[in-house]
């Protein structure tokens, strides 16, 4: 599988409790913090219900 690098732009203050658990799930935490993950329909499903937080990227 491809990777992808994800990265939180944008901070989780007066999200919707879900959308912190999806952030904390993908290992994020912190504006500008990344990580790269294997593009699975799981993390793709999870990137795309916090698309508005983060930024993708091809690894």
């Amino acid at each position: 599988m491809a990777k992808i690098k994800i990265t939180q732009t944008k901070s989780t203050i007066d999200r919707p409790k879900d959308q912190k658990a999806t952030i904390t799930a993908l290992g994020l935490g912190r504006i500008n913090k990344s990580r790269v993950v294997e593009n699975t329909p799981q993390i793709a499903g999870m990137v795309n219900k916090v698309n508005h937080l983060v930024k993708v990227e091809e690894a």
